[in-house]
């Protein structure tokens, strides 16, 4: 490996190199092109005369195509090299590379320029692993293109390559013997486009427009137009402008059509393992991204419904009703080697299904679409009560019936050591985690609501209302640690308090399960030193036995968390507090120039100049891609009443005056206006002086 990683990706399809633009995948360095969770290219490695080349620069043009400026190796370290290459390759359907060489001297130059290609059509969970490959290879010479293929019963998977230029093709790649006139060039368009055979999955070509003409191409259209379509933000903040930008382009990238989707699109979860539909990932950063593109809600609502469990399955924990945790279309789930085709082993994303689903029609009046899910919203419901109950105690508790290659965390923190007591003993199952509670109530109270608007069933609203009131009593009963006033981190299979200190606490303010006489207590430890690091909430407060700011789920910070953590200290009136969140993960951004990473350390901010890498988060991941944009809409203080808009602004002094314009909703489009005025170095706000609470209406789209 040359040097770093770069990649490009455009929904599930993303190819990762090296900085010349090479892949030559091996266990240390997972480069390849993937799609569908299979490496349809192992090896792409550009010669001239026999010798690799060294990179200069590279242009990082979109999220879906980059630009590598090469010379030939010298052999030493001066550079002086009479030719350059120019690699600029767009990712889609496989990916179009086109490769230019051009001759600085005032004579002509003759060459032998090589492709060696290779696929080992790896599923992505054999990328690190190297098993053995169960199939069968098959390379062909057809009609000019090189074409490679892998089969294994009804499993098909083959890669096709194709030059513009004429070129000697073997079985390993592509030969061109050139000569290139003083100070002329050369130019090829090379297609290198993936297909999932028996699965009506298949492309002739990439999306990228190649009759070698420089007019934008079908992807670069469609990005401008999605940026357009969403609301513009202006303020005095020039961060804040970027990092909302990245957000916009990010969720762009991520945008992924399942074949189940009609061509619409959900969002991925994260580069590079999770480029794929995950209920809980997409769930969240729907909620998230709501008041800016309100149609990838829509999208993962419908897919979601559709994939719904319909029976009992241990092998992939799913239940009727039960909404997946993750799809994935490789080799290994084919043959049910792993459980992931779909695998339904999350708790959350089922209740959570509800509460989209109910913010969703707040947001945009669309009652056409809760109708259209009313069954798979009943039976997400009905769920909670018949499968749910594991200890029969009333809560929401998980335990893995697959306890080969199930989830042992079933709630967001999945990792194995992510529930603990003080002391760090690690508990027994069934587990009730905190958070998983306040999604029931709130999916209750959501679904009477749209019991009593929509399907006009007055006596499922009454019956979810009174079972969410009993559950918010019982919860603030079980749950509550007197001692240190805040939420038991959940319940153990005896009934008593995992009581580590977490930042689960925020969610529950989020869900509304908390009682009022509970909640300043609660946002205390939230804004304490314990678990705000300055930068965001820590995952696990310090002092925790398993307390480890670089720990996945113990210690450091997750932007998602935070924010609807802040959208939580909002919902009981904490703006400020919520401020106070917001500045931090958005000074976090800058530091990540706009895009941030799935977790970062969580050591505290006055002794760190900067927030400290993880060394393996995913980037971009969709929910930390949301962050800002949901940061934006609480520290607004936006929210749907009616057929209105209602902002309610509490900003952080530093931003200055904030303008987001053309918000969609079932009102329109809405402009909100604020100035920041929250001291977030001192912790005490100044109570903003706005003169009206409700966003100026605008009737362009009316």
């Amino acid at each position: 490996m040359s040097g770093p990683l770069v990649q490009i990706l455009d929904g599930n399809t993303f190819v990762v190199s090296d900085d010349r633009g090479d892949i030559e995948a091996s266990l240390t360095d997972p480069t390849g092109l993937f799609s569908f969770d299979t490496r349809f290219l192992s090896k792409w490695v550009l010669t001239i005369d026999g010798q690799k080349l060294n990179p200069l620069s590279m242009d990082d043009l979109n999220y879906f195509e980059t630009r590598f400026f090469l010379v030939p190796g010298t052999g030493t370290v001066y550079v002086d090299s009479k030719l350059s290459v120019i690699r600029q390759r767009a990712v889609g359907n496989g990916f179009h590379e086109e490769l230019t060489i051009l001759n600085h001297e005032d004579q002509p130059v003759e060459l032998t320029v090589r492709i060696d290609a290779e696929c080992d059509f790896a599923d992505l969970f054999e990328v690190k692993d190297a098993l053995e490959k169960k199939g069968t290879y098959e390379t062909s010479v057809d009609s000019g293109e090189l074409v490679l293929g892998y089969k294994r019963e009804t499993f098909g998977r083959r890669t096709k390559i194709s030059s513009s230029s004429p070129g000697r093709i073997d079985e390993h790649g592509i030969t061109f013997e050139l000569r290139i006139d003083p100070h002329g060039k050369w130019t090829t368009e090379l297609d290198v486009v993936t297909a999932l055979l028996l699965s009506g999955v298949t492309h002739e070509r990439t999306k990228h427009d190649t009759n070698g003409r420089r007019r934008k191409s079908v992807m670069e259209t469609n990005l401008e137009r999605w940026l357009e379509e969403a609301p513009r933000v202006e303020c005095d903040w020039d961060s804040l402008k970027s990092t909302y930008r990245r957000s916009l382009v990010d969720l762009a990238a991520l945008r992924f059509s399942p074949p189940i989707a009609g061509g619409r699109s959900l969002p991925a979860a994260g580069l590079p393992w999770f480029m794929t539909m995950f209920g809980r990932d997409s769930i969240f950063t729907s909620l998230q991204a709501l008041p800016f593109t309100p149609e990838l809600a829509a999208t993962t609502l419908r897919a979601l419904g559709d994939w719904q469990g319909t029976r009992v399955d241990d092998f992939r924990d799913e239940d009727p009703g039960r909404i997946l945790h993750e799809l994935r279309y490789g080799e290994l789930p084919a043959f049910e080697e792993r459980p992931h085709s779909p695998y339904f082993g999350t708790a959350d994303a089922t209740p959570l299904y509800v509460v989209l689903l109910d913010e969703y029609e707040r947001w945009t009046g669309d009652t056409r679409l809760v109708r259209d899910v009313e069954q798979e919203a009943r039976a997400a419901l009905n769920w909670i009560d018949e499968y749910a109950d594991l200890m029969g105690n009333g809560y929401i508790s998980y335990k893995r019936r697959n306890e080969e290659t199930g989830l042992e965390n079933q709630c967001w923190k999945d990792s194995w050591d992510s529930i603990s007591y003080r002391d760090g003993r690690l508990p027994g199952f069934p587990r009730a985690t905190c958070e998983l509670q306040g999604y029931a109530f709130d999916a209750k109270m959501r679904g009477a609501r749209l019991a009593r608007r929509v399907w006009k069933d007055t006596t499922l609203a009454d019956r979810l209302e009174k079972e969410a009131a009993a559950l918010k009593r019982r919860f603030n009963r079980d749950f509550w640690v007197e001692d240190g006033e805040y939420f038991a981190l959940a319940l153990d299979p005896d009934g008593n308090q995992v009581d580590a200190l977490s930042s689960n606490n925020g969610h529950l303010l989020w869900s509304g399960i908390v009682d009022k006489s509970k909640a300043k207590a609660v946002a205390r430890h939230l804004l304490g030193p314990r678990l705000f690091s300055g930068w965001g909430v820590r995952t696990l407060a310090g002092g925790e036995a398993r307390y480890n700011p670089i720990g996945y789920h113990v210690g450091t910070v997750w932007p998602f968390d935070t924010s609807f953590i802040a959208w939580g200290l909002r919902r009981y009136g904490f703006k400020e507090e919520a401020a106070q969140l917001a500045a931090g993960i958005l000074d976090a951004a800058e530091f990540f120039e706009g895009r941030l990473p799935e977790a970062f350390g969580g050591y505290e901010r006055s002794v760190t100049r900067y927030p400290v890498q993880y060394p393996t988060a995913c980037s971009p991941q969709a929910w930390s891609t949301g962050a800002p944009l949901l940061l934006l809409r609480t520290m607004l203080g936006l929210e749907p009443i009616g057929e209105h808009l209602v902002i309610d602004p509490a900003l952080p002094a530093g931003i200055g005056h904030l303008e987001v314009l053309d918000i969609p909703g079932c009102w329109g489009r809405v402009d909100a206006f604020a100035r920041g005025r929250v001291d977030v170095r001192s912790g005490r706000g100044l109570r903003p002086q706005l003169g009206s609470t409700t966003a100026m209406q605008s009737e362009r789209s009316r």
